[in-house]
């Protein structure tokens, strides 16, 4: 399976710039496993593809302001640092900006020497360092002050409104980029969805930028994902084992949904409870087990989450309805329109429990 088997042309300008408002006016493409047909909707529209006694699966990560801009205290020179993952209580795994001249050894400052940042050592996975930072205080309302929403690159303007790149229901900060699928919810269009006896489960998955990190390598065996941290509490997995033992369907918000479900659950499809870092990489032939639908936003080519939303609904498959979306002039990426891949787990197991890859489970 080669990486270029899953691109596909994107005019630039469906790349969406802003989000759409309200949140629940976005577009909704529909695709139905089962038959391949194709419906248009709008997001506020989605309570109709719920069913009473679904599970709808939230990650209810936070998005910390995780992009320092500062200076290279020998020299004064502009630098940045980004915030990936949480090491300690001082130290992080990070991106940093001009990666040639902060070497292990190197000091940088933010806000006047509010903040220092020394680096430690070189991460090569991710291009990166092992960063420790020296303040007074607490370290989250320094962050708070100092620090910036780190959009993606494809984002080219200035977000008017911080709030805007969180979920309405994000709760444990910790992720460097939003589970943007999650953004489409309005507290109103929850509420409604409640009312339809649909439970509301959280798990948790901070995002880190290596779910976005590009395929490099052209056999897509070869990539190797960076771990994210993630966790699934005893009465989340509870809910959803009693929800699906009666029948009910679980609907996962967005790929990191799945990969938290997908990394916590054994091949029979139970979920457990638990807590620890994933490197699962999901693509087509990997056994799906506990997912029955999936609510998700439109994918960068060649990435691995298009790679992911594949293993649902099949390779050619993703990149036919990906076509119809353009032609339709859907809006794409993190601030764009979404998608629901309606199916049954049992169909998704079938077509996928002979492959030959297994699924990674994660590391510890």
């Amino acid at each position: 399976m080669k990486t270029s088997d899953f691109d596909y042309e994107l005019p630039e300008e469906l790349i969406a710039q802003t989000p759409v408002e309200p949140r629940d006016h976005s577009r909704l493409l529909v695709y139905h496993r089962g038959d391949g047909s194709v419906e248009h909707r709008h997001f506020y529209d989605l309570v109709d593809y719920l069913r009473p006694g679904d599970a709808l699966v939230i990650n209810d990560t936070k998005v910390i302001p995780a992009r320092l801009l500062g200076v290279k205290e020998d020299t004064g020179v502009p630098v940045e640092v980004l915030l990936l993952r949480r090491i300690n209580t001082t130290d992080w795994e990070a991106l940093v900006r001009p990666g040639r001249r902060l070497k292990p050894g190197a000091w940088c400052s933010f806000g006047d020497g509010a903040l220092q940042c020394e680096m430690l050592e070189n991460v090569e996975e991710i291009g990166g360092r092992i960063v420790r930072f020296h303040f007074d205080g607490v370290f989250e309302e320094i962050l708070d002050r100092l620090g910036e929403m780190p959009l993606p690159p494809y984002i080219h303007e200035k977000l008017q409104d911080a709030t805007r790149y969180q979920t309405v229901y994000a709760r444990q900060e910790g992720s460097a980029a939003a589970p943007t699928a999650g953004l489409h919810f309005t507290p109103e269009l929850l509420r409604r969805i409640r009312e339809k006896g649909i439970e509301i489960i959280p798990v948790l998955l901070h995002v880190g930028l290596g779910t976005f990190r590009p395929v490099k390598e052209e056999d897509v065996d070869q990539h190797v994902m960076h771990s994210e941290y993630c966790e699934i509490t005893e009465a989340s997995a509870q809910a959803l084992n009693r929800i699906r033992a009666a029948g009910g369907r679980i609907v996962c918000v967005g790929t990191t949904s799945v990969r938290t479900l997908e990394t916590l659950a054994t091949p029979d499809g139970v979920i457990h409870p638990g807590a620890r870092d994933t490197a699962i990489f999901i693509r087509p032939g990997t056994p799906i087990r506990a997912v029955d639908a999936l609510i998700t936003n439109f994918h960068l080519p060649q990435s691995t989450l298009l790679m992911l939303i594949s293993a649902l609904m099949g390779r050619e498959e993703a990149l036919r309805v990906y076509r119809l979306a353009v032609q339709e002039r859907y809006r794409f990426f993190s601030f764009g329109d979404a998608m629901m891949i309606d199916a049954e787990c049992r169909e998704i197991y079938e077509a996928t429990r002979g492959a030959e890859h297994a699924a990674p489970q994660g590391t510890d």
